[in-house]
């Protein structure tokens, strides 16, 4: 039995079409029935062949038409989905269009979703719900268990069997990082030619994450285990899945928050050739050191921007959560002789930094709308004051009236 697919079916079903028992299927395609053989599929697909490809429908003198080519085009794919067991398996039970999902993700169109969903059966949709709300109760019912049995409501009960909500979150999300794994690499848009396209989701990266998650997971069963007296580590030792874990996530943040923005013509500079003569590799290392960007103005430089932005913050929370885990550590291996309140400053100082950098970006980007259209939003004459030498390279095009598309952006961005 296909795990995935029960798993997709149960989840996804509401999104698929309802209408693809009414189109032509693979099978139509090669003239078989569903139960058709290897050696079947074979000889359907080369009699075919000899009916559809265009080179001998031109032979016969017939006229070629668009329409034609993509038919052959989808007997092909008929064959090679059909002939291969495992994306049979698939296609008969999720159909091509879920089929094509699962194997490339990129290819979704929400559009298309959403209008499924809409016209999906009140059972599909009610398993959407059913399994938000069961991820709700399974997020909140966590802290209620830990802290009534840090209370001893339990009385005798294993911190093991408490954290079963846990334990069934951690076997959903590994495996979800199985799946990307086995989904193999993601396969190119129509869209995009194929000397730009680079894989947004490499082998290297679904790899990376599961072992991050695996040292993440195997802290928790130590931890349980520790606090139930079925093992004697030291506290110290407990935690060391947890450092990895986070030294993982803070290699990945720093490599973000130091990454260079860059528009084509710098990143040509840099290289010394254009990017579409780059191979595999060098794009690989291309995506990792920089962020390519139409121009230095505009949505896409600001969403740049705001990447880098949120990397540096995530470094600080992860340096604040190291520091805090040490300090815990040190507490409970020297028998609690501490404050508590020095243990958690860390975690105080990282709020505080979290909250004033909100503040600082609400306060410039305030400034910045209010100084580009003053109409639009009204700032205060202080704040305003405080930041009129925010953005001086942009002084010349101030004074060009704002279009629609630019107001737009500014409510975005405030």
């Amino acid at each position: 039995m296909r795990y995935d697919i029960a798993f997709f079916l149960c989840c996804c079903r509401s999104f698929l079409s309802s209408r693809q028992s009414e189109e032509e299927t693979f099978y139509d395609l090669l003239g078989v029935d569903k139960h058709a053989t290897q050696d079947e599929l074979k000889r359907a697909y080369k009699r075919q062949s000899l009916q559809m490809h265009p080179d001998k429908l031109a032979q016969r003198g017939q006229t070629v038409t668009a329409e034609d080519r993509d038919r052959f085009t989808r007997m092909r794919n008929a064959y090679e989905v059909l002939s291969d067991p495992r994306r049979r398996e698939t296609y008969d039970r999720i159909g091509e269009r879920g089929m094509k999902w699962m194997e490339d993700p990129l290819s979704i169109d929400p559009q298309e979703l959403a209008h499924n969903f809409a016209t999906s059966s009140i059972l599909d949709r009610s398993k959407i719900f059913a399994i938000f709300l069961a991820i709700y109760i399974a997020v909140f019912l966590l802290p209620i268990l830990i802290c009534l049995m840090a209370d001893g409501t339990f009385g005798g009960a294993k911190w093991v069997a408490v954290l079963t909500p846990l334990w069934l979150w951690d076997v959903f999300i590994l495996f979800y990082h199985v799946r990307v794994i086995m989904m193999g690499p993601i396969k190119r848009p129509e869209t995009i030619p194929e000397e730009e396209w680079v894989d947004p989701l490499p082998m290297r990266k679904r790899v990376s994450a599961l072992v991050r998650f695996v040292f993440l997971v195997l802290f928790q069963v130590l931890l349980a285990l520790r606090m139930d007296g079925f093992i004697a580590f030291p506290w110290w030792a407990v935690f060391i899945p947890l450092y990895f874990w986070e030294m993982m996530a803070l290699k990945k943040k720093i490599s973000v928050a130091m990454i260079n923005i860059v528009t084509h013509a710098e990143l040509e500079l840099a290289i010394g050739k254009n990017f579409a003569e780059c191979d595999a590799a060098e794009k690989d290392d291309i995506q990792r050191r920089f962020i390519l960007v139409p121009a230095k103005s505009g949505p896409v430089y600001d969403a740049a921007c705001r990447i880098k932005a949120e990397a540096k913050m995530d470094v600080v929370r992860i340096l604040a959560r190291v520091v805090f885990t040490v300090l815990l550590v040190l507490n409970l291996e020297l028998g609690k002789e501490w404050s508590w309140w020095i243990v958690f400053v860390p975690i105080f100082a990282m709020v505080v930094c979290i909250i004033g950098s909100a503040f600082h970006n609400w306060v410039q980007v305030q400034a910045e709308a209010a100084k580009r259209d003053p109409s639009l939003f009204d700032q205060n004459a202080d704040v305003e004051q405080g930041y009129t030498q925010m953005d001086d390279k942009s002084n010349n095009e101030d004074d060009k009236p704002l279009t629609d598309e630019d107001k737009e952006e500014l409510k975005t961005k405030v």
